[in-house]
């Protein structure tokens, strides 16, 4: 499908979704995983949310956590307010979950090594977390499902390869399996009953070798089974008869970007015949079903597909999905050679009288909302922020509810704490996303948003930062629509058209005739300059001095933590040094003056807050009318966030004294606590305020870095807090 069809069709079902008062799903509540930690556990150690079930009144979510070996508990009786449980450990790591009754139906795997696998099934008590029966599997389980009468489980049995042998390839031994097993109660598992069946001689890849991921059953208790790395589809009778089996095909990808760590989006290339090697799949009616189509070997096809059972393709998403992601910030461009967004994870429920596909993508840290009311054209009506690396969703219709499930935990980087986050579906507008550039001619590719300025006829020019190195651009956002919308973008280049690579720019103003002066964060160990460019309004760095590097006395004192902001004061322009320098007392950091008319540099000193956990810097600087406006952050995030504060200082303060001389220190004011503001978009709080614009009548938004959705939910907020 043309990039254009594809932007009109989401176009019209995102635009619909925020103009009109309609049904839409908004975040409500995030619950990070440590908390279910018991109070004398040492709660920096790793853990997770992956596959989640609930209950069939829908008050008690439960979810695996491989890393602690645990099924995680959450009471969400409010679903605002979601509230720990507790944690029931496990003798294994638990690999998958599904509920009846009161009961949790749990896949453990106990594998020594890949070569002597395995696992049991259990039954555990939710609410007292006993074991009340087990079933061993003779292998590793991956994926459990549970009949909708009650009356069987179903298990995939991976017995998943050792990735370091045979370059990685199927065909290592023992091949996998599905079993299935008879309920006779409620948390009664009869393991009399335990069948197992072969599923070699079937794919066309590795056919000695299948490697079973995800199981689902439909109402007529017929069993779909995804064999991932075989690139391969199986339906079953509940008596485990092989009904039929099908190649899950391939796609070919036009449009994409296919190159890794380049630091630019550029959607040029192509995948012809790429795998779709799906990974789960969920059944919409007793005829058709969707996968989520990650790829594993030699495959992923970054979309998803509806198929009949009889192994016709009814819909396939193509590029769609993915350039959905792109166009609201969520491509995670370092696996452009991999698997591009890699859609994971697949959930169908109706609410209502309209039936949705989630469709969760999980390097995209996103989920899709689909109405498939059509199954041959389904609509894209939204995309959730999902937190970072999906990996289960749970639709509880009845209480208008949809869960995701997010294994990433950051703990060893700072970021933030694997998470479950709850979305209700409102009748109100939709809260994500607040910026995108969906309805642009081309396919804008964006994210890592830093400095921000606004312009006399109400448009906000954003910069990127040194996350897409090579290809430095200059964004220009309409605030007027809902989302803002990014319409155009302007490449920073030289003047042999090569764009200007290794620039980190965290800050832009306006040079009053049309072009920008941008402000570029040095890193000496990098060989990045701290740096001001002068730019044309097409982005050429002017060759008359268009470049202006730091004097000697910068020099000598600098560190790595550079120019964070620039603003101009009529001939003045004024950098904001996000920390101290080697010179700086406790606590102080310089806004740097450097006078365009005089080539005079100096500065004064800013009192930032004293942080109570790691660190304290400024992340941008505007003037606007008598005063300069400031923000000031710590790097923390979720609950551990202090310092998410705009300030303001007299611009009467900003005398600047001669480098190399006591510098005279600028009072400020507190004008606004962001931390309730990022609380209100329903997820953790995030760390990088880094933009700030104010519209000559006073109008003022603010915006995230999403770090390129590099170990990062992917989240920017962009969003106005009224007039200054």
């Amino acid at each position: 499908m043309p990039f254009r069809t594809i932007c009109l069709t989401s176009a019209l079902a995102l635009t619909a979704s925020s103009a009109l008062a309609e049904m839409n799903f908004n975040r409500i509540a995030s619950f990070a995983t440590p908390l279910n930690m018991a109070d004398a556990a040492d709660r920096s150690a790793e853990t997770s949310a992956e596959i989640i079930a609930a209950t069939a009144d829908g008050m008690t979510l439960v979810y695996t956590d491989s890393p602690l070996g645990v099924l995680g508990r959450i009471d969400i009786t409010d679903p605002a307010k979601p509230m720990p449980l507790g944690n029931i450990e496990l003798g294994g790591e638990p690999t998958s979950v599904a509920i009846t009754g009161g009961f949790a139906i749990v896949g453990v795997n106990t594998s020594e090594s890949y070569v002597a696998p395995s696992g049991y099934l259990a039954s555990i008590n939710i609410a007292d977390g006993i074991e009340t029966d087990r079933c061993d599997l003779g292998g590793q389980p991956d994926s459990v499902a549970i009949a909708k009468d009650g009356s069987f489980a179903a298990v995939a049995i991976e017995n998943e390869r050792d990735e370091d042998l045979g370059d990685g390839r199927t065909g290592q031994l023992p091949a996998g399996l599905l079993v299935t097993v008879g309920l006779t109660g409620e948390g009664v598992l009869d393991c009399d009953t335990l069948k197992t069946v072969k599923m070699t001689g079937l794919a066309e890849v590795s056919p000695e070798d299948p490697e079973p991921e995800f199981v689902d059953i439909n109402s007529e208790g017929e069993i779909i089974v995804t064999m991932q790395e075989n690139n391969h589809l199986v339906v079953l009778s509940k008596d485990g008869a092989v009904l039929n089996h099908f190649s899950a095909g391939s796609v070919d990808l036009e449009g994409i970007d296919a190159t890794d760590e380049r630091g630019a989006l550029i959607f040029d290339e192509n995948q012809m015949s790429r795998l779709r090697e799906p990974d789960a799949v969920k059944w919409i009616d007793e005829d058709h079903f969707a996968t989520a189509n990650e790829g594993d070997m030699d495959g992923g096809s970054r979309g998803w597909t509806i198929f009949n059972k009889d192994g016709s393709v009814v819909y396939e998403s193509g590029t769609s999905f993915e350039q959905a992601l792109i166009q609201i910030g969520h491509y995670p461009d370092k696996r452009s050679d991999s698997k591009g967004i890699e859609p994971e994870s697949i959930e169908f429920a109706k609410f209502g009288d309209t039936p949705y596909v989630f469709v969760g993508s999980e390097r995209g840290s996103a989920v899709g909302v689909y109405d498939v009311t059509d199954l041959t054209a389904p609509v894209l009506k939204q995309i959730l922020p999902s937190g970072v690396g999906p990996e289960g969703y749970v639709a509880l219709p009845d209480r208008n509810l949809l869960v995701s499930a997010n294994e990433k935990d950051l703990i060893e980087d700072g970021g933030p704490r694997a998470h479950v986050m709850v979305y209700e579906l409102q009748d109100a507008a939709a809260q994500y996303p607040t910026l995108t550039s969906e309805g642009a001619d081309q396919l804008i590719g964006w994210g890592a948003i830093s400095g921000m300025v606004a312009d006399t006829d109400g448009m906000i020019y954003a910069v990127n930062d040194s996350f897409y190195g090579f290809q430095p651009s200059i964004f220009k956002i309409d605030p007027s629509q809902t989302p803002a919308r990014i319409v155009d973008v302007i490449r920073v280049h030289r003047a042999n058209g090569q764009a200007a690579q290794k620039l980190d720019l965290e800050g832009i103003a306006l040079d009053g005739n049309g072009g920008f002066y941008l402000a570029s964060e040095g890193r000496t160990e990098r060989l990045i300059p701290h740096a001001i460019y002068h730019v044309s309004k097409d982005g050429l760095i002017k060759t008359n001095k268009g470049e202006i590097g730091i004097p000697a006395e910068l020099a000598a004192v600098e560190k790595r933590f550079g120019f964070e902001g620039i603003t101009k004061i009529g001939d003045t322009l004024w950098m904001a040094v996000q920390r101290e320098w080697k010179d700086d007392p406790k606590n102080h950091v310089k806004l740097v003056s450097y006078n365009l008319e005089t080539k005079e540099w100096g500065a004064v000193l800013y009192p930032k807050a004293e942080p109570k956990t790691g660190w304290v810097g400024l992340s941008e600087i505007v003037a606007h009318g008598d005063w300069v406006y400031i923000i000031e952050r710590d790097n923390q995030i979720g609950g551990n966030v202090v310092t998410k504060k705009i300030y303001r200082v007299p611009a009467t303060d900003m005398v600047p004294a001669k480098l190399g001389s006591v510098l005279p220190v600028v009072s400020k004011d507190e004008v606004r606590d962001l931390i309730p503001d990022l609380q209100a978009f329903g997820g953790y709080v995030t760390d990088k305020i880094e933009g700030l614009a104010i519209l000559p009548d006073g109008t003022t938004f603010v915006s995230t870095d999403n770090d390129g959705v590099d170990d990062s939910s992917g989240e920017t907020f962009f969003w106005s807090i009224g007039k200054m």
